[in-house]
C-alpha cells in the first residue's frame, strides 16, 4: 500500500514538474533534498505532523508556518494535499520516488561499491568510468563501502543489478560444488 501511496504522489508531482520544463524537476529535486535535511534536523517537527491526536488543520497551519513562500508552491500544493489527505508519514517514500523519477530521466545513476579494502582516489575514478562507459548513465553518484569480509574483489549494485565478483562469493560458490559432488 505504502509503495502505491508514495508511487502515487510522486508521480503526479513529477508531472506537474514536467508540464512546467526539466529544468524545475532538477530545481524541486534540490528543494526536495533541503527539506529532507531540515526534517532530519527538526525530529520534533516530524513527531507533532505524525501525532494522532493533532488535528489535521492545525498540521496545515503549522506545515504553512514552516513551508509557505519558502518552498515552491508545488511542494507547498503536495505537502497540504499529503496532510490533508492523512498520508503524511508516506512522504520520505513520496520524496525518493520523486528523486529516483527525476535521477532516471536525468540519466543519473547511483552505484553502492564494496570492497574489502579503501580504494584510492584514481581507482575510484577508474571505477566510475568503467561504469559510466558500461551503464549508460550520463552521470554517476557513487557511494564507496568497505567490509574486509568480502576478502577481496568487489560488489557493485545499480538499481535492482548487482555484479558480485568478490573473493567470499567465488569461495562460497566453490563450498557449493564440492559439496554437490558426490563420493563414490
Amino acid at each position: 500500500m505504502a509503495k502505491l501511496v508514495s508511487k502515487t504522489y510522486g508521480e503526479a508531482l513529477y508531472e506537474v514538474c514536467l508540464e512546467s520544463g526539466q529544468d524545475k524537476a532538477l530545481a524541486l529535486m534540490e528543494e526536495i533534498k533541503c527539506i529532507q535535511g531540515l526534517l532530519r534536523e527538526n525530529p520534533q517537527f516530524d513527531e507533532l505532523m505524525k501525532h494522532p491526536g493533532i488535528p489535521k488543520q492545525d498540521k496545515l497551519q503549522a506545515a504553512d508556518a514552516v513551508f509557505k513562500g519558502r518552498v515552491s508552491d508545488e511542494l507547498t500544493g503536495l505537502l497540504e494535499v499529503v496532510i490533508s489527505k492523512e498520508r503524511y508519514k508516506e512522504l520520505p517514500a513520496i520524496f525518493a520516488y520523486f528523486i529516483d523519477k527525476v535521477k532516471e530521466q536525468q540519466k543519473i545513476g547511483v552505484a553502492y561499491v564494496t570492497t574489502s579494502v579503501e580504494l584510492t582516489l584514481a581507482q575510484k575514478i577508474q571505477v566510475e568510468a568503467k561504469l559510466l562507459g558500461t551503464s549508460g548513465y550520463r552521470k554517476m553518484e557513487m557511494n564507496y563501502n568497505v567490509d574486509a569480509s568480502i576478502i577481496g574483489g568487489m560488489i557493485i549494485r545499480i538499481n535492482d543489478r548487482v555484479v558480485d565478483t568478490s573473493i567470499r562469493t567465488k569461495l562460497n560458490g566453490l563450498t557449493k560444488q564440492l559439496l554437490q559432488i558426490q563420493l563414490g
